[in-house]
């Protein structure tokens, strides 16, 4: 079994223990009313539009999601919010470092050892969730799964469909197609940004991500048979058969959407091994980007 391969399959675990600990982290996490801005690179990125959607429509304050290095510094923002795995990463060190003592940071990181605790101005600490693979799974997911317990939209149902979406099989004729596009709506646009990531990193796929409703304007066009689109989510009316007209495999999101990103976790490592490819040596990757 491969590290990201064992570490997937944690997440259930983890997101137990995730959302156990958020009031123990209430202060250092942001409050109600708070102007926030969410940054990270790569799949912390797409965590950051997750939980910056999830946090507006929880109605908790104006929430803003971005790459730290496209990061509006004159912008002000009552609080910037860090999601960086391995606290080494030199665009989210250097974005800290300028705003601290101008907007109250907080970084949530997996590794205490890291540069990360001396720019943040607070830390929280998952470091039951770290990982040794480039490829980013639970973290991500732990991460996500605190800020939906802070802002009280994390669902008990969550950890079972995450149990769920590791045991069940994948739908057939889903690792046998050359191309996947995945769709999500508000907060789970975010995750379909991440499924179709951990598809390039981890097999090599081509595989995209819209908002759902976007897809019928272009995108569509790719959609035919021998490809999937996966739906994260509910999916607009008509969508489905719309899809089915291209002759595309669609795949209906069924559990707790981040619990069907854990589905497409499964897909990228079962794509990769009929490549003939090892996830965890993901071809110009490394864990974390120091420049």
């Amino acid at each position: 079994m491969t590290h990201v391969e064992d570490e997937l399959r944690s997440q259930p675990e983890c997101w137990t223990r995730a959302a156990a600990e958020a009031g123990r982290y209430a202060r250092e996490l942001p409050q109600p009313g708070e102007r926030v801005a969410i940054v990270g690179c790569g799949t912390s990125f797409f965590m950051a539009q997750a939980a910056a959607a999830l946090r507006e429509g929880a109605g908790q304050g104006e929430t803003d999601a971005f790459a730290a290095s496209e990061f509006p510094h004159h912008r002000p923002y009552d609080r910037i919010l860090a999601l960086t795995r391995s606290g080494t990463t030199t665009e989210v060190l250097d974005l800290l470092a300028r705003h601290r003592g101008r907007a109250r940071t907080t970084a949530v990181t997996a590794d205490p050892r890291t540069p990360v605790m001396e720019v943040a101005d607070q830390v929280v600490v998952l470091d039951h969730a770290d990982e040794l693979s480039v490829v980013q799974t639970r973290f991500a997911t732990t991460a996500l799964t605190l800020l939906r317990a802070h802002l009280g939209v994390h669902p008990g149902t969550a950890v079972a469909d995450a149990r769920t979406a590791l045991t069940e099989p994948l739908p057939q004729g889903l690792v046998e197609c050359g191309q996947f596009t995945f769709l999500g709506r508000g907060w789970t646009v975010g995750l379909a940004n991440e499924a179709a990531l951990k598809m390039r990193e981890a097999s090599l796929a081509w595989a995209e991500a819209y908002p759902a409703m976007e897809y019928r304007h272009g995108p569509i066009s790719v959609s035919t048979a021998g490809t999937a689109t996966w739906m994260i989510g509910e999916a607009p009316d008509q969508l489905a058969q719309q899809v089915g007209d291209t002759g595309a495999l669609w795949v209906r999101g069924v559990l707790d959407p981040l619990a069907e990103l854990v589905r497409a976790q499964r897909l990228a490592v079962a794509l990769a091994a009929a490549r003939g490819l090892d996830p965890d040596r993901p071809r110009h990757l490394t864990r974390s980007v120091i420049l």
